[in-house]
């Protein structure tokens, strides 16, 4: 028998064959392990997710009652907001019923006294005219005795009764007139220098109180000293810049603008504004705000130019002209500004020429450019008429046009139609209660003189100021003050305004005389 040798390979390879297989078995038993572990925790996860699931699906159903219970319970106040809403309606309804029967009687009742009182009207005119017609036979019974006592027909006696009463009342009326002209040229001189004196007063006062000075309104005090600024440099910088003086006193939450320019006060204005708002006040910053809102006013002047001739419907004007109309806006005329102005002359204008047949175009072109002269670039010493009948020739309007904007205060002679209508459309804009600034005291003042002078005469019963001051109404008693006297006594209450007062335009005196005849039938 042969004898079986193993090597050292051999038993390294069996060796190695049977590592492998043990390591096999290992990791089997291993892996059954993990899969079983694996097992587990799914079954655990499973479980859990699986109670998880049913605590969501309870919660979900709760949140879904609560608001169904909500949505119901809307449902519900809004069913019975519409039921509330309905209730009204209906009781509404039958109020209104209840009127419009109430309404009914009313009317009913109404008429039967409109009836009631149509017969007593009827029956009234039957017995007037009746007692008329013996009134005229009782006057005609009396003439012919009057005629036949006097031996002159009626006719006759009238005629001469009329020349006696003419002659006397001319000679009465000549010498009169005769007095009037002669204390006139006596006190000619010295009344109008009171109508100068008072007007140059008026003037002056509304213009610097109303027209040189704007508020600016701060949100509290604190802002005063940033506008002021280290030492001042800061309100120096804006004065220098806007040409404005800027007053800071102890208004509270207010500084005040003072300058002639509207324009440079409403930049100083605005510009103040922007500072104030945005924080940042400093002088390099104010030079540039300014210069800003300089731009921006100068483009707004244009654009108000530009609407205003399309409102107008005013074509090929020249731009210079158009920013002239532009700067209208922040001039005003004894409290009334001039921009409107301008447009309500410029359409009066329009209305007038078309009623007399002429060019409403051309008269609402110069309507609108009469006052051009008043917002001048520079100062001039030239009347404003003629400076705007200056600017207008430089810029190529018509010869009507600029004769109308120059004449329109008779500084020159007026050559054109257009002419008188404009100077009558800019008396009429400036001349109509209202349009123009009056302080409310004098204007009250002036309304008691009028009628204190009307009770100042013999026979006056009442007397009432109308139309801004401008007619003068006097009730007189018929026993006191007959139709020649009434005649009269109009003429002296003219004279009296006209020598005591001091007023705008002219006042109108009417002197009512009523006779009335009551008898009360039983």
């Amino acid at each position: 028998m042969q004898d079986f040798t193993i090597t050292p390979t051999v038993g390294i390879i069996i060796g190695f064959i049977i590592g492998f297989i043990i390591f096999k078995i290992l990791e089997k038993i291993k892996s059954n392990k993990l899969n079983s572990q694996n097992k587990k925790e799914a079954s655990t996860i499973l479980r859990e997710a699986k109670i998880e699931a049913d605590s969501l699906k309870k919660d979900k159903i709760l949140q879904a009652k609560e608001k169904f219970i909500e949505l119901k319970s809307e449902h519900e106040k809004f069913i019975l907001s519409r039921e509330k809403k309905i209730s009204d309606v209906e009781k509404r309804i039958r109020d209104r019923e209840s009127q419009v029967a109430s309404e009914v009687d009313k009317n009913k009742k109404l008429n039967l006294s409109l009836d009631q009182k149509e017969k007593d009207y009827d029956f009234k005119l039957d017995f007037l005219d009746k007692k008329e017609s013996d009134l005229e036979k009782t006057h005609k019974r009396q003439v012919d005795m009057l005629e036949q006592i006097s031996g002159l027909s009626a006719e006759d006696a009238k005629k001469e009764l009329v020349t006696s009463l003419k002659d006397e009342a001319k000679a009465d009326a000549m010498a009169f007139v005769q007095t009037t002209i002669e204390e006139s040229k006596l006190t000619a001189e010295q009344e109008a220098r009171k109508v100068v004196l008072g007007t140059i007063q008026r003037v002056g006062v509304e213009q610097a109180v109303e027209n040189c000075v704007s508020v600016f309104n701060l949100e509290s005090d604190d802002v005063k000293g940033r506008i002021i600024g280290r030492e001042g440099r800061n309100i120096r910088a804006i004065e220098a810049a806007t040409g404005v003086e800027i007053i800071v006193d102890d208004t509270p939450d207010a500084i005040i603008l003072s300058c002639f320019d509207p324009i440079r006060r409403e930049i100083a204005r605005l510009s103040l504004h922007k500072l104030v708002t945005d924080g940042r006040i400093h002088p390099a910053r104010i030079e540039e705000v300014v210069g800003k809102t300089e731009k921006q006013i100068t483009q707004e002047i244009i654009e108000v130019g530009k609407r205003t001739v399309i409102d107008l419907g005013i074509h090929g004007l020249h731009p210079e002209l158009i920013k002239a109309v532009g700067r209208m806006k922040y001039r005003s005329s004894y409290g009334q500004n001039l921009l409107q102005h301008s447009r309500e002359v410029a359409n009066l204008c329009g209305i007038m020429a078309s009623e007399m047949g002429l060019n409403a175009k051309v008269a609402k072109r110069a309507g609108l450019l009469h006052d051009i002269g008043k917002v001048p670039d520079a100062e001039s010493e030239l009347p404003h008429a003629l400076l705007g009948m200056q600017w207008a020739e430089k810029y190529g309007e018509k010869p009507d046009v600029c004769n109308a904007i120059g004449a329109h205060h008779d500084e020159i002679e007026m050559n054109s139609l257009i002419s008188p209508i404009v100077q009558v459309c800019d008396a009429i804009s400036g001349a109509r209660p209202g349009a123009r600034r009056q302080v409310l005291d004098s204007y009250i003042q002036r309304l008691k003189d009028l009628e204190d002078i009307a009770f100042g005469f013999t026979g006056v019963q009442k007397a009432y100021a109308i139309q801004a001051g401008r007619e003068l109404r006097v009730m007189v008693e018929s026993t006191k003050v007959n139709d020649t006297r009434a005649a009269e006594l109009s003429f002296s209450i003219s004279q009296k305004i006209q020598n005591d007062m001091t007023y705008p335009g002219q006042v109108k005196v009417t002197v009512i005389r009523e006779t009335r005849a009551v008898n009360v039938a039983r």
